[in-house]
């Protein structure tokens, strides 16, 4: 690399809870679609605009495929025509409250650009699908298994590099620790006053190793076992 390379862009990733909240998503192509899925899955409340509503888009509005609707908040509603300037400044325009978080999908990058730059100034983040970089809010390749979250990004260099490194690290873990977590969680609410095991006891247990070759009873007896220990 030369000196006049640029430094790799740092983001602070995080995890939104949009259960119930208003989103809106401006596009009705295939990108459109996806990114409505994601947030769809996260139980948010997305309302869509867009001057041609493609199949993908159009199969979520119909119920052909459904997105965890029945989640609290979870909620979908499709508009087809052209959106204003003041779509990005909240639900019901300037007057009222901004947008929990905003997707500019159009296939016109400098309509994406002016619609994340109206929701921020109502301190709306808003992600861009045509910005190499997502604009404000990247969203990452994400892989859900349970309560586990996966979630990768290349800064931008390349969407499918993200997606390969998703899948390959999906692969590693597997479904044992996602298992494993809802056991604890099982005793969790069991017991409120409990300590939290050490986790790296509970993968040294072999309880990750019962799981994987189906022990289940095995699992929970040496999860037992750690629990009885942490509390010792």
């Amino acid at each position: 690399m030369g000196d006049d390379a640029e430094e790799p862009e740092v983001r602070y990733p995080v995890l939104l809870d949009l259960r119930g909240r208003r989103c809106l998503v401006v596009g009705g192509g295939a990108v459109a679609a996806r990114k409505t899925r994601g947030l769809l899955a996260a139980g948010a409340a997305v309302r869509v605009v867009a001057t041609v509503v493609g199949p993908d888009v159009a199969a979520l509005r119909a119920g052909v495929e459904i997105i965890d609707l029945d989640r609290p908040g979870g909620s979908l509603v499709v508009e087809e025509r052209a959106v204003t300037e003041d779509d990005p400044l909240g639900p019901e325009g300037p007057g009222g409250p901004p947008w929990a978080f905003l997707v500019a999908a159009t296939d016109d990058a400098a309509v994406n650009r002016v619609l994340v730059a109206r929701a921020g100034t109502r301190g709306t983040w808003a992600n861009d699908a045509t910005d190499a970089h997502g604009g404000p809010a990247s969203i990452p390749a994400v892989h859900r298994e349970g309560t586990v979250t996966l979630a990768v990004g290349t800064g931008g260099v390349h969407p499918g590099a993200a997606a390969w490194l998703r899948d390959r690290a999906a692969g590693a873990v597997g479904t044992a620790p996602s298992i494993a977590l809802d056991l604890l969680d099982d005793h969790r609410r069991r017991h409120p006053d409990a300590p939290r095991p050490d986790w790296r006891k509970v993968v040294g247990s072999g309880m990750l190793v019962s799981i994987s070759e189906g022990r289940l009873a095995e699992a929970k007896e040496r999860l037992e076992a750690c629990l009885s220990s942490s509390s010792d």
